[in-house]
């Protein structure tokens, strides 16, 4: 029996980091044993942003290593430079006539890129969510695995794939309708920035982010800064999201001894009485996250000296993603008529 197809994409901006980890590359890890999964690094995507691209094959080759060195096994998952296969812009080309203009303006994401690049508003941040469409149905993928800031472009994903069907599918199916997916059913781990606001990020806020590339001493220096208080004003109260933050952390790299630990000094404290010491946690956490983190720090350094195998990475993937958009494109060339002999 063949598997369900799963596709996600990976931006080349900024080094990945452990939101990223727990928060998508984890579910990942374990959907490639039970799934078909596509893996695709979006540099075409990141030109809307950054159209100063001297660092861009840098950030291909490191988002590829980082993302191996985490697990993701090429043997198991077709992993691939998106604009090393063509087939997905012309297949862009015949979505963005199935796409209106009030519409691409309307979605949540172009109107916080416009906030944010106002001197640089192209057609390409527009249709953003146009070549996402082509990136997901090029494949025929049922499922892509997406946060709350996506949402709104599978959904318009799926109406592309429906007008396309009701214009040329003469009754049939051509492009399947994507579905959001989370591999146990449930909300992604979210982590917050070490300051406590926002979610950590690739590109901001880079002392409150802790990246899979840091070495152990920035590991220590960002944790041992992170926003902490002077303790519970009584016991057993709700921790603020900066603390929480700490907790969640430490659940995912240290013991259950060490968590447990921690939390009944926690629910112990109060005014004038705080037996939580919140140094003595951070240092914990702090080597926890780093027996954690160099591991894979080092396995990405290593591939990263080797571009012979990056490179056979990337041609084998290219390769497999190509054969897939290839008979794609066949079957949607023939429904819109563009065959002339």
């Amino acid at each position: 029996m063949s598997k369900e197809r799963v596709l996600t994409g990976i931006r080349p901006t900024g080094y990945l980091h452990i939101g990223n980890y727990f928060g998508a590359t984890r579910n990942f890890l374990r959907m490639q044993d039970d799934f078909d999964c596509f893996v695709f690094v979006a540099d075409w995507h990141s030109l809307t942003t950054h159209p100063d691209t001297s660092e861009l094959q840098n950030g291909v080759r490191r988002v590829l290593a980082e993302n191996i060195a985490c697990g993701l096994d090429p043997e198991k998952v077709t992993l691939y430079i998106q604009s090393d296969v063509p087939e997905i812009a012309e297949l862009y080309l015949y979505l963005n006539m199935l796409a209106y203009k009030g519409e691409l303006e309307k979605t949540t994401t172009f109107k916080e890129k416009v906030r944010q690049h106002p001197d640089n508003v192209n057609a390409g941040l527009l249709t953003y969510p146009v070549l996402q469409a082509a990136d997901i149905v090029i494949h025929r993928a049922g499922k892509v695995p997406v946060g709350k800031d996506q949402e709104q472009h599978l959904e318009m994903a799926r109406n592309f794939a429906q007008r396309f069907n009701f214009r040329y599918g003469n009754g049939d199916i051509i492009l399947p309708e994507p579905q959001a997916f989370s591999y146990d059913g449930g909300d992604l781990v979210k982590i917050l920035s070490l300051n406590g606001e926002g979610k950590m990020s690739k590109s901001e806020n880079e002392m409150n982010t802790l990246y899979l590339a840091d070495d152990d001493e920035m590991i220590r220096k960002k944790i041992m800064k992170s926003k902490t208080d002077q303790g519970p004003e009584t016991e057993n109260s709700i921790k603020p999201d900066y603390i929480e933050n700490l907790f969640t952390l430490m659940k995912l790299v240290s013991t259950a001894d060490t968590v447990a630990y921690f939390e009944e000094k926690y629910n112990q404290s109060s005014a004038g009485n705080c037996v939580i010491r919140y140094g003595d946690m951070k240092k914990q956490l702090a080597e926890d996250m780093i027996a954690f983190i160099a591991p894979i720090r080092q396995k990405a350094n290593e591939m990263l000296q080797n571009k012979e195998y990056l490179a056979t990475v990337m041609k084998a993937g290219r390769d497999k993603a190509r054969a897939s958009a290839s008979e794609t494109l066949r079957v949607v060339r023939r429904a819109i008529g563009v065959t002339y002999y």
